[in-house]
Protein backbone atom coordinates (compact mmCIF):
# COMPACT_ATOMS: atom_id res chain seq x y z
CA UNK A 1 0.00 0.00 0.00
CA UNK A 2 0.95 3.46 -0.88
CA UNK A 3 2.72 5.43 2.35
CA UNK A 4 1.73 8.76 4.13
CA UNK A 5 4.72 10.91 2.98
CA UNK A 6 5.72 14.40 2.69
CA UNK A 7 3.83 15.30 -0.47
CA UNK A 8 0.62 13.49 1.42
CA UNK A 9 0.41 16.38 4.06
CA UNK A 10 1.49 19.19 1.47
CA UNK A 11 -1.29 18.56 -0.53
CA UNK A 12 -3.55 18.63 2.37
CA UNK A 13 -5.20 22.30 1.79
CA UNK A 14 -7.37 21.58 4.37
CA UNK A 15 -7.75 19.97 7.88
CA UNK A 16 -10.69 19.33 9.11
CA UNK A 17 -11.93 18.03 12.31
CA UNK A 18 -15.39 16.34 13.66
CA UNK A 19 -15.93 17.02 16.85
CA UNK A 20 -18.33 14.06 18.63
CA UNK A 21 -19.13 11.22 16.34
CA UNK A 22 -18.86 7.98 18.28
CA UNK A 23 -21.41 6.81 20.64
CA UNK A 24 -19.03 6.04 23.40
CA UNK A 25 -17.32 9.37 23.51
CA UNK A 26 -21.16 10.73 23.56
CA UNK A 27 -21.69 8.78 26.33
CA UNK A 28 -18.24 9.84 27.77
CA UNK A 29 -19.25 13.41 26.89
CA UNK A 30 -22.69 13.19 28.43
CA UNK A 31 -23.82 14.99 24.99
CA UNK A 32 -25.35 13.37 21.87
CA UNK A 33 -25.21 16.25 18.83
CA UNK A 34 -27.80 15.93 16.62
CA UNK A 35 -25.99 17.36 13.86
CA UNK A 36 -22.07 17.05 13.48
CA UNK A 37 -19.99 20.13 14.13
CA UNK A 38 -16.36 21.37 12.69
CA UNK A 39 -13.46 22.81 13.79
CA UNK A 40 -9.75 23.68 11.53
CA UNK A 41 -6.42 22.51 11.89
CA UNK A 42 -3.99 24.11 10.44
CA UNK A 43 -2.04 22.25 7.70
CA UNK A 44 1.30 22.82 9.92
CA UNK A 45 -0.25 20.33 12.28
CA UNK A 46 0.42 17.52 10.01
CA UNK A 47 3.22 15.41 10.87
CA UNK A 48 4.60 11.98 9.88
CA UNK A 49 4.89 8.64 11.70
CA UNK A 50 8.02 8.36 14.11
CA UNK A 51 7.80 12.41 14.73
CA UNK A 52 8.49 13.51 18.11
CA UNK A 53 5.48 16.33 19.39
CA UNK A 54 6.36 18.81 21.55
CA UNK A 55 4.42 19.35 24.81
CA UNK A 56 4.53 23.27 25.13
CA UNK A 57 6.11 24.47 28.04
CA UNK A 58 3.97 25.46 30.84
CA UNK A 59 1.35 23.12 29.99
CA UNK A 60 -0.15 19.87 31.59
CA UNK A 61 -2.63 18.23 29.64
CA UNK A 62 -1.44 17.48 25.96
CA UNK A 63 -4.81 15.00 25.03
CA UNK A 64 -4.21 12.48 22.43
CA UNK A 65 -7.31 11.11 20.41
CA UNK A 66 -6.79 8.08 18.03
CA UNK A 67 -8.78 9.04 14.88
CA UNK A 68 -9.70 7.47 11.52
CA UNK A 69 -8.59 10.28 8.62
CA UNK A 70 -10.51 10.13 5.36
CA UNK A 71 -8.67 11.93 2.61
CA UNK A 72 -10.59 13.52 -0.56
CA UNK A 73 -9.17 12.01 -3.80
CA UNK A 74 -11.74 14.49 -6.34
CA UNK A 75 -12.87 17.66 -5.41
CA UNK A 76 -16.60 17.84 -3.66
CA UNK A 77 -18.94 20.98 -3.80
CA UNK A 78 -22.88 19.87 -3.50
CA UNK A 79 -22.35 16.23 -3.14
CA UNK A 80 -25.36 14.07 -2.14
CA UNK A 81 -24.93 11.38 0.65
CA UNK A 82 -25.02 8.51 -1.36
CA UNK A 83 -22.32 10.18 -3.66
CA UNK A 84 -20.27 11.06 -1.28
CA UNK A 85 -17.92 8.30 -0.37
CA UNK A 86 -16.52 8.03 -4.45
CA UNK A 87 -15.11 11.32 -3.65
CA UNK A 88 -12.71 10.03 -1.15
CA UNK A 89 -9.35 8.49 -2.07
CA UNK A 90 -8.36 7.30 1.28
CA UNK A 91 -8.48 6.22 4.83
CA UNK A 92 -5.56 6.17 6.88
CA UNK A 93 -4.64 6.72 11.19
CA UNK A 94 -4.17 10.27 12.86
CA UNK A 95 -3.82 11.22 16.06
CA UNK A 96 -5.71 14.41 16.87
CA UNK A 97 -3.71 16.35 19.39
CA UNK A 98 -4.45 19.08 21.46
CA UNK A 99 -3.45 21.28 24.45
CA UNK A 100 -6.70 21.63 27.06
CA UNK A 101 -4.53 24.45 29.14
CA UNK A 102 -5.33 27.00 26.15
CA UNK A 103 -8.98 25.47 25.38
CA UNK A 104 -10.06 28.90 27.53
CA UNK A 105 -8.28 30.90 24.71
CA UNK A 106 -9.73 29.88 21.51
CA UNK A 107 -13.77 30.33 22.49
CA UNK A 108 -14.36 27.24 20.60
CA UNK A 109 -12.05 27.50 17.16
CA UNK A 110 -9.27 24.92 18.63
CA UNK A 111 -6.90 26.58 17.16
CA UNK A 112 -4.29 27.70 19.85
CA UNK A 113 -4.78 24.38 21.71
CA UNK A 114 -5.05 22.13 18.77
CA UNK A 115 -3.34 24.01 16.08
CA UNK A 116 0.16 23.45 17.03
CA UNK A 117 3.09 21.78 14.87
CA UNK A 118 3.01 18.72 14.60
CA UNK A 119 0.07 18.23 16.65
CA UNK A 120 -1.83 16.16 13.75
CA UNK A 121 0.30 13.33 12.82
CA UNK A 122 -0.95 10.98 10.00
CA UNK A 123 0.42 8.00 8.32
CA UNK A 124 1.78 4.99 8.29
CA UNK A 125 0.34 3.65 4.91
CA UNK A 126 -2.90 4.71 3.28
CA UNK A 127 -6.03 2.06 2.79
CA UNK A 128 -7.99 2.88 -0.85
CA UNK A 129 -11.64 3.79 0.05
CA UNK A 130 -12.87 1.84 -2.63
CA UNK A 131 -11.00 -1.06 -0.98
CA UNK A 132 -12.78 -0.89 2.30
CA UNK A 133 -16.47 -0.99 3.70
CA UNK A 134 -16.65 2.85 5.32
CA UNK A 135 -19.09 0.83 8.01
CA UNK A 136 -16.58 -1.69 8.50
CA UNK A 137 -13.38 0.08 10.02
CA UNK A 138 -11.54 -0.41 13.52
CA UNK A 139 -9.32 2.19 15.23
CA UNK A 140 -7.46 1.27 18.06
CA UNK A 141 -5.16 3.64 20.29
CA UNK A 142 -2.06 2.68 22.63
CA UNK A 143 -0.36 4.20 24.99
CA UNK A 144 2.53 3.45 26.24
CA UNK A 145 2.17 0.38 24.75
CA UNK A 146 -1.59 -0.44 26.88
CA UNK A 147 -4.30 -0.59 24.63
CA UNK A 148 -6.69 2.64 25.68
CA UNK A 149 -9.00 2.74 22.63
CA UNK A 150 -10.51 0.00 20.65
CA UNK A 151 -14.04 0.76 18.67
CA UNK A 152 -15.91 0.58 15.22
CA UNK A 153 -17.15 2.55 12.83
CA UNK A 154 -20.36 0.21 12.20
CA UNK A 155 -22.92 2.86 14.64
CA UNK A 156 -21.15 6.30 14.31
CA UNK A 157 -23.88 8.78 14.58
CA UNK A 158 -22.75 11.02 11.56
CA UNK A 159 -21.32 7.80 8.93
CA UNK A 160 -18.13 9.07 6.62
CA UNK A 161 -19.94 9.54 3.67
CA UNK A 162 -22.67 12.12 5.84
CA UNK A 163 -19.49 14.06 6.86
CA UNK A 164 -18.30 14.46 3.25
CA UNK A 165 -21.60 15.45 1.72
CA UNK A 166 -22.22 17.82 4.44
CA UNK A 167 -18.68 19.74 4.59
CA UNK A 168 -19.53 19.99 0.74
CA UNK A 169 -23.13 21.86 1.21
CA UNK A 170 -20.81 25.12 2.19
CA UNK A 171 -17.46 24.78 0.96
CA UNK A 172 -15.44 22.96 -1.52
CA UNK A 173 -13.50 20.12 -0.22
CA UNK A 174 -9.97 19.74 -2.45
CA UNK A 175 -7.94 16.71 -3.40
CA UNK A 176 -5.81 15.98 -0.86
CA UNK A 177 -8.12 17.81 1.85
CA UNK A 178 -8.14 15.47 5.69
CA UNK A 179 -11.06 14.92 7.74
CA UNK A 180 -10.71 13.81 11.64
CA UNK A 181 -13.62 12.01 11.63
CA UNK A 182 -13.90 11.93 15.73
CA UNK A 183 -12.55 9.73 18.80
CA UNK A 184 -13.76 6.97 20.30
CA UNK A 185 -13.71 6.48 24.26
CA UNK A 186 -10.72 6.23 26.17
CA UNK A 187 -8.58 9.35 24.57
CA UNK A 188 -6.45 10.89 27.43
CA UNK A 189 -3.44 12.80 28.54
CA UNK A 190 0.11 11.98 27.29
CA UNK A 191 3.38 13.25 29.15
CA UNK A 192 7.01 13.69 28.07
CA UNK A 193 8.27 10.27 27.45
CA UNK A 194 5.04 8.86 26.63
CA UNK A 195 4.89 6.90 23.27
CA UNK A 196 1.52 6.30 21.44
CA UNK A 197 0.27 4.37 18.45
CA UNK A 198 -2.34 4.80 16.19
CA UNK A 199 -3.81 1.58 14.25
CA UNK A 200 -6.99 2.11 11.63
CA UNK A 201 -7.91 -1.55 9.76
CA UNK A 202 -10.63 -3.27 8.14
CA UNK A 203 -12.69 -5.31 10.95
CA UNK A 204 -11.29 -8.67 9.87
CA UNK A 205 -7.62 -6.58 10.00
CA UNK A 206 -6.95 -7.49 6.04
CA UNK A 207 -6.15 -4.33 5.47
CA UNK A 208 -4.46 -2.44 7.93
CA UNK A 209 -2.41 1.24 8.14
CA UNK A 210 0.13 -0.16 10.77
CA UNK A 211 0.62 1.99 13.78
CA UNK A 212 1.47 5.33 13.84
CA UNK A 213 3.74 6.37 16.23
CA UNK A 214 4.38 9.47 17.84
CA UNK A 215 6.62 10.25 21.24
CA UNK A 216 6.01 13.16 22.92
CA UNK A 217 8.80 15.39 24.52
CA UNK A 218 8.94 18.20 26.67
CA UNK A 219 9.48 21.93 25.30
CA UNK A 220 11.64 24.21 26.61
CA UNK A 221 10.41 27.59 25.52
CA UNK A 222 8.11 29.67 27.37
CA UNK A 223 5.30 31.50 25.82
CA UNK A 224 5.74 35.18 25.50
CA UNK A 225 3.89 37.43 28.08
CA UNK A 226 1.62 39.23 25.28
CA UNK A 227 -0.17 36.42 24.25
CA UNK A 228 -2.21 33.52 25.78
CA UNK A 229 -0.70 31.62 28.51
CA UNK A 230 -1.04 28.36 29.76
CA UNK A 231 -3.97 27.63 32.18
CA UNK A 232 -5.12 24.47 33.32
CA UNK A 233 -7.93 24.03 36.00
CA UNK A 234 -10.05 20.79 37.36
CA UNK A 235 -12.69 21.48 34.93
CA UNK A 236 -9.96 21.00 31.81
CA UNK A 237 -8.59 17.93 33.47
CA UNK A 238 -11.56 16.11 33.71
CA UNK A 239 -12.36 16.91 29.88
CA UNK A 240 -8.77 15.81 29.00
CA UNK A 241 -8.54 12.75 30.86
CA UNK A 242 -11.99 11.31 30.05
CA UNK A 243 -13.34 11.75 33.58
CA UNK A 244 -12.75 13.23 37.26
CA UNK A 245 -11.74 9.59 38.47
CA UNK A 246 -9.18 9.20 35.56
CA UNK A 247 -7.57 12.67 36.66
CA UNK A 248 -7.22 11.87 39.87
CA UNK A 249 -9.94 14.63 40.81
CA UNK A 250 -12.30 13.85 43.83
CA UNK A 251 -16.18 12.85 42.73
CA UNK A 252 -18.35 15.66 42.84
CA UNK A 253 -21.50 15.76 44.78
CA UNK A 254 -24.47 14.41 43.25
CA UNK A 255 -28.48 15.86 43.35
CA UNK A 256 -28.73 12.68 44.86
CA UNK A 257 -26.57 11.34 47.07
CA UNK A 258 -26.56 7.85 49.16
CA UNK A 259 -27.67 8.90 51.81
CA UNK A 260 -30.28 10.90 50.57
CA UNK A 261 -31.56 8.22 48.58
CA UNK A 262 -31.55 5.91 51.29
CA UNK A 263 -33.87 8.71 53.50
CA UNK A 264 -36.34 8.96 50.09
CA UNK A 265 -36.64 4.52 49.76
CA UNK A 266 -37.43 4.68 53.37
CA UNK A 267 -40.65 6.29 52.75
CA UNK A 268 -44.01 5.77 50.80
CA UNK A 269 -44.51 7.97 47.57
CA UNK A 270 -47.47 9.11 49.49
CA UNK A 271 -45.82 10.51 52.50
CA UNK A 272 -43.87 12.31 49.69
CA UNK A 273 -46.80 13.79 48.13
CA UNK A 274 -48.31 15.33 51.42
CA UNK A 275 -44.81 17.37 51.58
CA UNK A 276 -44.84 18.04 48.75
CA UNK A 277 -47.97 19.69 48.87
CA UNK A 278 -47.57 21.40 52.09
CA UNK A 279 -44.70 23.81 49.80
CA UNK A 280 -47.18 24.16 47.18
CA UNK A 281 -46.25 21.53 44.95
CA UNK A 282 -49.07 20.19 43.43
CA UNK A 283 -48.70 19.04 40.07
CA UNK A 284 -45.16 16.67 40.57
CA UNK A 285 -46.83 13.44 39.69
CA UNK A 286 -46.53 11.13 36.62
CA UNK A 287 -50.28 9.79 36.39
CA UNK A 288 -51.75 6.98 34.44
CA UNK A 289 -49.19 4.10 34.02
CA UNK A 290 -48.80 0.67 35.09
CA UNK A 291 -45.87 -0.60 36.66
CA UNK A 292 -43.78 -3.84 35.47
CA UNK A 293 -42.23 -4.44 38.95
CA UNK A 294 -44.96 -3.05 41.67
CA UNK A 295 -43.19 -4.64 44.32
CA UNK A 296 -40.39 -2.13 43.76
CA UNK A 297 -39.47 1.47 45.12
CA UNK A 298 -37.34 3.43 42.70
CA UNK A 299 -35.30 5.93 43.70
CA UNK A 300 -33.21 7.84 40.71
CA UNK A 301 -31.79 11.10 38.85
CA UNK A 302 -34.12 11.67 36.18
CA UNK A 303 -32.72 11.45 32.11
CA UNK A 304 -35.20 12.84 29.38
CA UNK A 305 -36.19 11.48 25.51
CA UNK A 306 -39.15 13.40 23.94
CA UNK A 307 -41.03 12.18 20.53
CA UNK A 308 -42.64 14.45 18.45
CA UNK A 309 -45.45 13.35 16.23
CA UNK A 310 -44.75 11.25 13.24
CA UNK A 311 -44.31 13.32 10.07
CA UNK A 312 -42.76 11.24 7.47
CA UNK A 313 -40.55 13.28 5.75
CA UNK A 314 -38.71 14.21 9.23
CA UNK A 315 -38.97 10.67 10.07
CA UNK A 316 -36.31 9.97 7.18
CA UNK A 317 -33.93 12.26 8.72
CA UNK A 318 -34.51 11.66 12.23
CA UNK A 319 -35.87 8.46 12.88
CA UNK A 320 -33.54 5.42 11.85
CA UNK A 321 -29.82 5.51 12.64
CA UNK A 322 -28.55 5.73 16.05
CA UNK A 323 -31.35 8.48 16.47
CA UNK A 324 -32.61 10.21 19.68
CA UNK A 325 -34.20 7.33 21.14
CA UNK A 326 -30.76 4.75 20.77
CA UNK A 327 -28.76 8.10 22.08
CA UNK A 328 -30.70 8.14 25.23
CA UNK A 329 -30.41 4.33 25.94
CA UNK A 330 -27.06 4.42 24.89
CA UNK A 331 -25.95 6.89 27.12
CA UNK A 332 -28.37 6.54 30.30
CA UNK A 333 -26.17 5.90 33.39
CA UNK A 334 -25.90 3.70 36.72
CA UNK A 335 -28.96 4.27 38.90
CA UNK A 336 -30.42 6.90 36.19
CA UNK A 337 -33.93 6.74 35.36
CA UNK A 338 -35.45 7.26 31.67
CA UNK A 339 -38.78 9.30 31.32
CA UNK A 340 -39.95 9.22 28.03
CA UNK A 341 -42.21 12.28 26.20
CA UNK A 342 -44.60 9.99 24.14
CA UNK A 343 -47.99 12.25 24.77
CA UNK A 344 -49.86 9.79 25.82
CA UNK A 345 -49.90 8.33 22.95
CA UNK A 346 -51.40 4.73 23.57
CA UNK A 347 -50.91 4.14 19.64
CA UNK A 348 -47.59 2.76 19.38
CA UNK A 349 -44.54 1.16 21.50
CA UNK A 350 -41.83 3.72 22.63
CA UNK A 351 -39.35 0.99 23.99
CA UNK A 352 -39.20 -2.84 23.38
CA UNK A 353 -36.81 -5.68 24.69
CA UNK A 354 -33.55 -4.80 23.20
CA UNK A 355 -33.68 -1.30 24.12
CA UNK A 356 -34.94 -2.02 27.45
CA UNK A 357 -32.23 -4.51 27.82
CA UNK A 358 -29.34 -2.21 26.91
CA UNK A 359 -30.39 0.16 29.57
CA UNK A 360 -30.50 -2.81 32.05
CA UNK A 361 -26.81 -3.33 31.35
CA UNK A 362 -26.11 0.30 31.71
CA UNK A 363 -27.63 0.49 35.06
CA UNK A 364 -30.36 2.24 34.59
CA UNK A 365 -33.27 2.57 37.60
CA UNK A 366 -35.87 2.16 35.80
CA UNK A 367 -38.01 3.57 32.25
CA UNK A 368 -40.60 5.32 32.13
CA UNK A 369 -42.93 6.42 29.65
CA UNK A 370 -46.69 7.61 28.92
CA UNK A 371 -46.92 5.86 25.67
CA UNK A 372 -46.58 1.90 24.92
CA UNK A 373 -44.38 -0.71 25.37
CA UNK A 374 -43.54 -3.78 22.41
CA UNK A 375 -42.35 -6.86 23.03
CA UNK A 376 -44.28 -6.75 26.59
CA UNK A 377 -43.73 -9.94 28.30
CA UNK A 378 -40.23 -9.59 28.11
CA UNK A 379 -40.20 -6.26 28.74
CA UNK A 380 -42.15 -7.45 31.80
CA UNK A 381 -39.93 -10.11 32.80
CA UNK A 382 -36.74 -7.86 33.49
CA UNK A 383 -35.51 -7.05 37.02
CA UNK A 384 -35.79 -3.01 35.11
CA UNK A 385 -38.43 -1.44 36.40
CA UNK A 386 -40.84 0.20 33.73
CA UNK A 387 -43.79 1.92 33.69
CA UNK A 388 -45.91 2.50 31.01
CA UNK A 389 -48.92 3.14 29.44
CA UNK A 390 -49.84 -0.19 27.72
CA UNK A 391 -48.30 -2.49 26.09
CA UNK A 392 -48.72 -2.14 21.67
CA UNK A 393 -46.83 -4.07 19.01
CA UNK A 394 -46.16 -1.09 16.55
CA UNK A 395 -43.03 0.40 16.16
CA UNK A 396 -41.94 4.17 16.37
CA UNK A 397 -42.43 5.48 12.73
CA UNK A 398 -46.44 4.54 13.14
CA UNK A 399 -46.86 7.60 15.48
CA UNK A 400 -43.60 8.74 16.84
CA UNK A 401 -40.30 10.44 15.87
CA UNK A 402 -37.83 10.43 18.77
CA UNK A 403 -36.76 14.04 18.54
CA UNK A 404 -34.48 14.85 21.51
CA UNK A 405 -32.69 13.97 24.81
CA UNK A 406 -31.84 15.65 28.06
CA UNK A 407 -34.29 18.17 28.13
CA UNK A 408 -37.25 19.17 29.32
CA UNK A 409 -40.33 17.08 28.79
CA UNK A 410 -43.86 16.56 29.82
CA UNK A 411 -44.78 12.95 30.84
CA UNK A 412 -47.84 11.74 32.81
CA UNK A 413 -49.28 15.09 33.05
CA UNK A 414 -46.67 16.97 34.94
CA UNK A 415 -43.23 18.50 33.99
CA UNK A 416 -39.75 16.65 34.18
CA UNK A 417 -36.51 18.22 33.54
CA UNK A 418 -33.04 16.30 33.55
CA UNK A 419 -31.54 15.95 37.00
CA UNK A 420 -34.87 15.96 38.68
CA UNK A 421 -35.21 13.09 41.79
CA UNK A 422 -38.19 10.17 40.45
CA UNK A 423 -39.40 8.25 43.19
CA UNK A 424 -41.78 5.44 42.31
CA UNK A 425 -44.06 2.45 44.42
CA UNK A 426 -47.24 1.42 44.26
CA UNK A 427 -48.59 4.47 45.31
CA UNK A 428 -47.24 5.95 41.95
CA UNK A 429 -44.36 8.16 40.42
CA UNK A 430 -43.32 11.80 41.81
CA UNK A 431 -40.86 14.20 40.50
CA UNK A 432 -38.77 15.72 43.39
CA UNK A 433 -37.14 19.10 42.32
CA UNK A 434 -33.78 18.56 43.92
CA UNK A 435 -33.34 21.79 46.18
CA UNK A 436 -36.07 20.69 48.31
CA UNK A 437 -35.15 16.50 48.17
CA UNK A 438 -33.44 16.64 51.26
CA UNK A 439 -35.87 18.81 53.64
CA UNK A 440 -38.97 17.09 52.13
CA UNK A 441 -37.02 13.43 53.11
CA UNK A 442 -36.82 14.53 56.68
CA UNK A 443 -39.62 16.12 56.90
CA UNK A 444 -41.32 12.56 55.29
CA UNK A 445 -39.40 10.47 57.90
CA UNK A 446 -40.74 12.31 61.19
CA UNK A 447 -44.46 12.67 59.32
CA UNK A 448 -44.09 8.64 58.63
CA UNK A 449 -43.55 8.74 62.59
CA UNK A 450 -45.63 10.48 63.82
CA UNK A 451 -48.06 8.12 61.58
CA UNK A 452 -46.62 4.94 63.57
CA UNK A 453 -47.75 6.51 66.88
CA UNK A 454 -51.42 7.70 65.40
CA UNK A 455 -51.59 3.84 64.37
CA UNK A 456 -51.12 2.37 67.52
CA UNK A 457 -53.50 4.92 69.13
CA UNK A 458 -56.19 4.21 66.85
CA UNK A 459 -55.27 0.32 67.52
CA UNK A 460 -55.69 0.82 70.89
CA UNK A 461 -59.46 2.32 70.73
CA UNK A 462 -58.71 6.50 70.42
CA UNK A 463 -60.74 8.11 68.11
CA UNK A 464 -59.10 10.23 65.20
CA UNK A 465 -60.87 13.00 66.61
CA UNK A 466 -57.87 15.31 67.72
CA UNK A 467 -55.49 12.47 66.87
CA UNK A 468 -55.28 12.46 63.30
CA UNK A 469 -54.17 14.94 62.68
CA UNK A 470 -51.95 15.76 66.25
CA UNK A 471 -54.06 18.35 68.22
CA UNK A 472 -51.72 19.74 71.20
CA UNK A 473 -52.93 17.48 73.67
CA UNK A 474 -52.04 14.35 71.27
CA UNK A 475 -48.88 16.23 70.38
CA UNK A 476 -47.68 16.18 73.82
CA UNK A 477 -48.39 12.67 74.04
CA UNK A 478 -46.08 12.11 70.93
CA UNK A 479 -43.21 13.44 72.08
CA UNK A 480 -43.33 11.73 75.30
CA UNK A 481 -43.86 8.49 73.06
CA UNK A 482 -41.21 9.06 70.82
CA UNK A 483 -38.61 9.97 73.85
CA UNK A 484 -39.97 7.26 75.41
CA UNK A 485 -38.33 4.84 72.16
CA UNK A 486 -35.45 6.43 71.88
CA UNK A 487 -34.39 6.11 75.73
CA UNK A 488 -35.22 2.32 74.62
CA UNK A 489 -32.90 2.09 71.82
CA UNK A 490 -30.03 3.05 73.70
Amino acid sequence: MEQVNDDTLAAARKVIAVHINYPSRAAQRGRTPAQPSYFLKPSSSLSLTGTAVERPAGCELLGFEGEIAIIIGKAARRVEVEDAWGHVAAVTASNDLGVYDLRYADKGSNLRSKGGDGFTPVGPALIPADAVDPAKLRIRTWHNGELVQDDTTEDLLFPFARLVADLSQLLTLEEGDIILTGTPAGASVAVPGDVLEVEVSTADAHLTTGRLTTTVKEGTTAFADFGARPKADDLQREEAYGSREAAGLPATESALSPELKAKLESVCTATLSSQLRKRGLNNVSIDGLTATRPDRRVVGLARTLRYVPNREDLFKTHGGGFNAQKRAIDSVNEGEILVMEARGEKGTGTIGDILALRAQVRGAAAIITDGGVRDFSAVAAMELPTYYSNPHPAVLGRRHIPWDTDITIACGGTTVQPGDIIVADSDGILVIPPALAEEVANDSIAQEREEVFIAEMVEQGHSVDGLYPLNAEWRAKYEEWEAMGSRQSQ
